[in-house]
């Protein structure tokens, strides 16, 4: 059952004072949506599905087709009335009722149309009630012709005001009118020309181009779809004179419109005429206010409601704001309008007064009911309109006072209450209301049922709802009466309205605000008297989707690529898909655009990519959204038409039209100039102005060819140069500036060479450019000497003193003029080699290797020049000590700058002869030399002995050998001799020291510790003190033992594991030695060792007695297997203090510094067995070597 169901309280006696009580306890009907498998056996009054409109227009071309539909159980049956009484449809061979349906369709095809004109309403039946349709008024559609008329000339005067009347033939419905010429073309309409909603063509004013014979009015009928043709009408207009030339023979023939003269003339109104008139409009409708005004000039239109304002939603102007349109309109709108036609000569009102009227409308309509046995209803129909409508009741399409009397049904104007109903009392009710402009008809059914709670929900749906948001678990149920429901959570909360959760009359339960909390199973119980029905759906709280990351703005040069990111989040169990759109629609079909999972590239980015892009994350459930710009920017497109305006000599005006900025805006526009007299194709940036200029005033140089070109700037470079200027050229003036950089130096003793920068060809100003060098000695007080040149950018001064000033200027000029007065710049004429040398040389020696020199400085003109230094001559001449020779020595030289008088002389060598002179020197050259100047050093201290080493080492003693200093720096006193034993920690012992003579190069040292590495420190002296220190180490002889700085190999876990697996493997080689043995053979030990080779036993050289692999005059190739060397000690890896760094052992070598060779060389031994002979410490290799 589709319809509304309601139910209402039961009935209480009393009516006039309870129908309130009753009233406000009426709830809202319920919307029950019913599936056939429930209406199947269910009884149903009829219900009008689908009807024709209550006014029907047919075109008598086609069938006439009246809609009436309906439902019920059982099905009804239709029958119908016209103009108020039975329409006999079986009787009309041209009349068809649809099978099923109550659908009329009248064939009118070869009949006269006119004859089913009339008023039909279709009745639907069944036994349980009866249905009516509204009164459908049935009326053919009409286009009459025009009437036959003779539409005179028209000769009006320019500028009077003329009404074009069209008055079309009355059609149904009415006609669309419209103006065209023979042409078919429409008249153009403007603020002066307009057509009116009755069709008429107004002229505010008439001009002369008015004038034609063919203004036709047309009208087309829509349902026909004809177009009617009024007759021609031709208008001409004249001027003031001309109408007076012939207005004898014009008014002869045609009527002469000649209201007002020809000139300007203030507002007045065509349409509507006086100053006030009425309207009135029907609520629901459009109204349509219409003004139409005359005057020279033609007037402008306004409009206002006195006392109010215009519905600006509502509101619309149309033919050229002549016509006011307020839509929808409603009893506010009623009022007084002023319209306003207004033009420079004054200003004229018209005031509408507008009613508004109602046809009936619904404020509530009456709703089916579905009542249980004993249970009461109440129908209500409300309705207003202006004037008030009168409100009628029918029951089953009987007026309801003309109905069977039923005591449980009470009538009060618009309702109607019914009580206590009992089975068998269903009925279908009709409330019509109706006022002078309409009616409304509606039908509600009253259906009484007996029914156990059915619900309508499917079981075990499944409700997914997104976190924060509303859920809504339904609960559909039917039953008579309405069943009540209940709800419960996993089958054991009872749920009741509250903050977290609502349940509505239809049964379905709200949750305000869901959260994972809210997810699980829940169960809606429908109760009634008659049974009880449960049912259980699903709860899912899903997480919401979120893009975290949005897609930011983007400002991309064309060619470039954009990157938009849009990473979300979603729920894990929602299926995400991500789409892109531009400006909200689909990306473009093109390989540029990447979308990856998170990201969208567009490559190659072109102007036609800019734009909103936006990322939507879209699950089942919900989406997300985010978007950004792309814009495209690129340099700018330079400037066109370039212009050059208030042009003078010395300046112009450059003005220019900007190119496309590309969304980039333009910084600065950059002016260059193309010299095409001096430097042509060469571009020279003359000044800039600001992005928002379209002009420069440009300072011009004389005698220039200029043309002139722009180039815009924008964040993202410059643009192509603009399109050059025409050609200004500048007229020729005097120079405005000198040369620069004027210098005057001299190159020989006797001249001065005067140069300068040349003016450039721009600079000149003018043809014929020269200079005009002047000069004179400064402080003479003389004229000025002066030579003019051209072409050269230097003059040479000759027969002048030698390094004399001279105040020296150079004037550029040429054809027109000199040039502003130069400036004064000095020089200096030639310089040559001093004349003097320094005097009164005088050397103080400070110490051993440090000296300082005096002298006095030569006088300045002696000099000849600019005076740069002094420069000191010395060397070593030799040393002072008896014993050494005369040697030559390299010659030293020390500048010393400026105006000096002394200088210290540093490095020298102690107990030495020292021998100097002094030069001066300018830019030249050098002077004289000075008197030779000798002195001595005093005595220092020596330098290291020139070296130590240790020989012949012993258990208990050594000898140590050095070289006296390779300077000794005065006499030598004797050395000193410090030395002290080294632990096996690095940590030094006590030191001993001893006090050598001079002559001495040679000590023995004893009583030393055995395998005991010594520390020496051996330095000379003289009566100044000792000088540096040279060292050198070395051990004792070891004893018997591995000297005590190495490690005890022995204590080593891999070594002990080396020797077990030496051990077993030799105790297996004795068993089956042994064995062969018993049985009569040898065991050839050498030749298994050479069949095996063990890599933990290497035989020994039978040359050396040494291992084999280890060698010092062949490869100092590593043992291999063993890292024992062949003496019998332990070699340390990666320290400081192996054998190689000390070396031990009675027969070792040491180089001449005292360091360790590192090669052994033991006793030769044919006879391994005869190992323990040997004068090697005993080692576990040896020992399996002595046992083998």
């Amino acid at each position: 059952m589709d319809p509304t169901t309601e139910r209402n309280m039961k009935w209480v006696p009393g009516f006039g004072a309870m129908l309130l009580v009753l009233l406000s306890h009426v709830t809202s009907a319920l919307e029950v949506p019913l599936d056939p498998k429930v209406l199947e056996g269910l009884p149903q009054p009829p219900t009008i599905t689908l009807q024709s409109p209550k006014d029907y227009i047919f075109d008598p071309r086609e069938n006439i087709v009246i809609h009436c539909e309906a439902k019920g159980k059982p099905n009804p049956s239709f029958s119908w009335t016209r103009n108020g009484t039975h329409f006999d449809v079986e009787k009309d061979s041209k009349v068809l009722m649809k099978p099923g349906s109550g659908t009329l369709v009248i064939d009118i095809s070869g009949e006269k149309a006119e004859a089913y004109e009339g008023t039909y309403q279709c009745t639907a039946h069944n036994e349980h009630g009866t249905a009516v349709s509204n009164n459908i008024v049935i009326r053919q559609s009409r286009s009459p012709l025009w009437s036959k008329e003779r539409n005179e000339a028209i000769t009006v005067q320019m500028g009077v005001s003329l009404v074009l009347q069209c008055r079309p033939p009355a059609g149904l419905p009415p006609p669309v009118i419209f103006w065209m010429d023979n042409n078919f073309q429409k008249l153009q309409l403007d603020q002066r020309v307009s057509q009116a909603l009755n069709g008429d063509l107004y002229f505010s004013n008439v001009l002369r181009e008015d004038t034609r014979s063919d203004y036709i009015c047309y009208a087309r009928f829509p349902h026909t779809q004809t177009i009617q043709q009024k007759q021609p009408i031709s208008v001409t207009v004249l001027d003031m004179e001309t109408m007076n030339e012939t207005v004898a023979a014009l008014y002869n023939i045609t009527e002469f419109y000649s209201d007002s003269p020809e000139g300007v003339r203030r507002p007045g109104f065509m349409m509507p005429l006086g100053p006030t008139s009425t309207k009135m409009v029907l609520r629901g409708e459009t109204l349509e206010l219409e003004c139409i005004a005359e005057g020279l000039p033609t007037p402008e239109m306004s409009w206002q409601k006195d006392g109010g304002e215009l519905p600006s939603s509502r509101t619309s102007f149309e033919n050229f704001k002549k016509t006011l349109k307020i839509s929808d309109v409603n009893e506010a709108d009623g009022g007084n309008y002023r319209c306003t036609a207004a033009n420079n000569l004054g200003t004229v009102h018209h005031i509408i007064k507008v009613t508004v009227k109602a046809a009936p409308f619904w404020v509530s309509a009456p709703r089916n009911l579905v009542l249980a046995p004993n249970e009461t209803g109440i129908l209500t129909c409300r309705v207003s309109g202006e004037p008030k409508p009168k409100i009628s009741w029918f029951v089953n399409g009987v007026p309801i006072e003309n109905a069977p009397e039923d005591h449980t049904r009470k009538v009060d104007d618009d309702t109607v209450i019914l009580s206590n109903v009992q089975s068998g009392s269903s009925a279908v009710y009709q409330c019509n209301a109706s006022n002078e402009f309409g009616y409304l008809m509606a039908n509600a059914f009253v259906s009484v049922l007996a029914e156990a709670p059915r619900v309508l929900t499917p079981p075990n749906q499944v409700y997914q709802v997104i976190t924060n948001n509303p859920a809504l678990l339904h609960c559909s149920s039917f039953g008579s009466p309405i069943p009540t429901i209940t709800w419960f959570k996993d089958s054991q909360i009872s749920i009741k309205n509250g903050d977290l959760y609502v349940i509505h009359e239809n049964g379905t339960l709200e949750i305000h605000v869901a959260q994972s909390l809210n997810s699980g199973k829940y169960t809606c119980i429908a109760t009634n008297n008659l049974g009880i029905k449960e049912n259980h759906v699903f709860l899912e709280v899903k997480e919401s989707t979120r893009i975290l990351k949005q897609p930011e703005y983007k400002v991309v040069q064309r060619g470039m690529s954009a990157v938009f990111e849009c990473k979300v989040k979603h729920d894990p169990s929602l299926v995400p898909t991500m789409t892109w759109l531009k400006d909200s629609g689909e990306l473009p079909d093109d390989e540029r655009f990447e979308v990856d999972t998170d990201s969208l590239t567009v490559k190659h980015v072109t102007d036609e990519d800019e734009g909103t892009y936006t990322c939507i994350m879209n699950t089942t459930l919900d989406h997300d959204s985010a978007s950004a710009m792309l814009t495209v920017v690129e340099k700018p497109d330079p400037p066109t038409d370039l212009e050059l305006t208030d042009q003078t000599d010395r300046s112009v005006q450059l003005s220019w039209i900007p190119g496309d900025d590309h969304n980039s805006p333009t910084e600065k526009f950059l002016i260059q100039y193309e010299d095409l007299l001096h430097q042509p194709g060469l571009w020279i940036n003359l000044t800039d102005v600001g992005g928002t200029s379209t002009t420069a005033q440009l300072n011009l140089s004389p005698f220039v060819y200029y043309s002139f070109r722009v180039l815009a700037q924008n964040p993202v470079g410059y643009s192509s140069p603009s399109q050059p200027s025409r050609q200004y050229r500048t007229n020729p003036a005097a120079p405005d500036e000198n040369p620069s950089d004027v210098r005057g130096v001299g190159t020989e003793s006797d001249n001065l060479v005067i140069s300068w920068t040349p003016l450039t060809g721009f600079q000149s100003n003018g043809p014929g450019l020269e200079y005009k060098v002047l000069w004179r000695q400064k402080d003479m007080d003389g004229d000025w000497l002066s030579k003019n040149v051209a072409n050269v950018s230097h003059f040479v001064v000759t027969g002048i003193p030698t390094f004399v000033p001279f105040e020296i200027k150079v004037q550029a000029m040429n054809d027109y003029g000199s040039g502003p007065e130069p400036e004064v710049f000095i020089g200096h004429s030639g310089e040559d080699l001093p004349l003097s040398a320094p005097e009164s040389v005088q050397v103080m020696v400070h110490n051993s290797t440090l000296a300082e020199v005096h002298w006095e400085p030569v006088s300045f003109p002696s000099v000849r020049g600019k005076l740069q230094g002094y420069k000191v001559y010395y060397h070593r001449e030799r040393g002072l000590h008896e014993t050494e020779k005369m040697m030559d020595e390299e010659e030293q030289v020390l500048t010393f700058s400026g105006n000096r008088s002394e200088g210290r002389l540093p490095g020298l060598q102690p107990y030495s002869l020292y021998k100097l002179f002094i030069r001066v020197i300018n830019s030249k050259g050098e002077g004289p030399q000075s008197p030779s100047k000798t002195f001595e050093t005093p005595e220092g201290v020596p330098g290291p002995p020139s070296f130590l080493k240790v020989l012949n080492p012993s258990l208990d003693s050594l000898t140590l050998e050095w070289g006296p200093p390779m300077n000794n720096n005065g006499r030598l006193a004797g050395y000193t001799l410090k030395y002290q034993p080294v632990n096996t920690t690095n940590e030094l012992g006590p030191v001993k020291v001893m006090t050598l003579m001079a002559n001495e190069t040679t000590i023995t040292l004893s009583n030393l510790n055995s395998s005991m590495l010594y520390k020496f420190y051996l330095s000379a002296k003289t009566i100044k003190g000792s000088g540096p220190i040279i060292t050198e180490e070395a051990f004792t002889v070891m004893d018997t033992a591995v000297p005590s700085r190495q490690v005890d190999i022995a204590t080593q876990g891999w070594f002990i594991g080396l020797m077990c697996a030496i051990a077993l493997l030799i105790l297996v080689l004795l068993i089956v030695c042994f064995i062969k043995r018993n049985k009569g053979g040898k065991y050839p030990v050498k030749e298994k060792e050479d069949a095996h080779q063990d890599p933990e036993i290497q035989p020994m050289k039978e040359d050396d007695g040494t291992f084999g692999e280890y060698s010092d005059t062949e490869d100092h190739k590593p043992l291999k297997g063993s890292r024992t060397p062949s003496n019998g000690t332990v070699r340390r890896d990666e320290s400081d203090d192996s054998l190689v760094d000390y070396g031990e052992g009675g027969d070792g070598q040491f180089n001449e510094d005292g360091s360790f060779i590192g090669q052994y060389s033991g006793k030769k031994e044919k006879d391994t067995h005869e190992g323990n002979e040997s004068s090697e410490a005993p080692s576990p290799v040896n020992a399996m070597n002595s046992f083998v």
